[in-house]
């Protein structure tokens, strides 16, 4: 064999290398990508699993918030509830159908399941109404 056979032969087998990495290549990237895609449609549908679970829990909470004066535990009569929902559930005029002479005015969240830790903002009413800050204030405005 001459050089120049040589030559041709390993050039030959070194272009047959490369192409054969070269589909090597393409091949582990399908293989990656469709690993990935799999991955991601996985963890999609668990977080949208996790998603509807954090949605139906937060839809039975509201509810519960709104039925909870129509149940044993409540310990007042519901016509003397007023949701308000935001910074505590209800403020209740405890009394107030009955046309007691005495009312007592209550400020009352609703806690369901785990959840019993009040807000930091419930807390700070709470103290606010522990150490007597409560006023009544009369507003008169002029017709708006």
């Amino acid at each position: 064999m001459s050089g120049e056979t040589i030559y041709i032969y390993t050039f030959g087998f070194l272009i047959l290398v490369v192409l054969a990495l070269l589909l090597y290549i393409v091949y582990l990237k399908k293989s990656v990508d469709h690993e990935v895609e799999k991955r991601v449609g996985d963890m999609e549908s668990s977080i949208r699993r996790d998603a509807v679970e954090r949605s139906r829990a937060s839809i039975k909470g509201k509810l519960s918030e709104h039925m909870v004066p129509f149940t044993d535990d409540f310990g007042y009569k519901a016509s003397d509830a007023r949701f308000l929902g935001s910074p505590v559930d209800y403020v209740i005029f405890d009394g107030y159908s009955d046309e007691a002479e005495d009312i007592k005015v209550v400020l009352a969240d609703v806690k369901t399941g785990r959840s019993a830790n009040l807000t930091s903002m419930q807390r700070r009413i709470k103290k606010a109404l522990e150490k007597g800050n409560v006023a009544w204030d009369t507003i008169e405005v002029d017709d708006i």
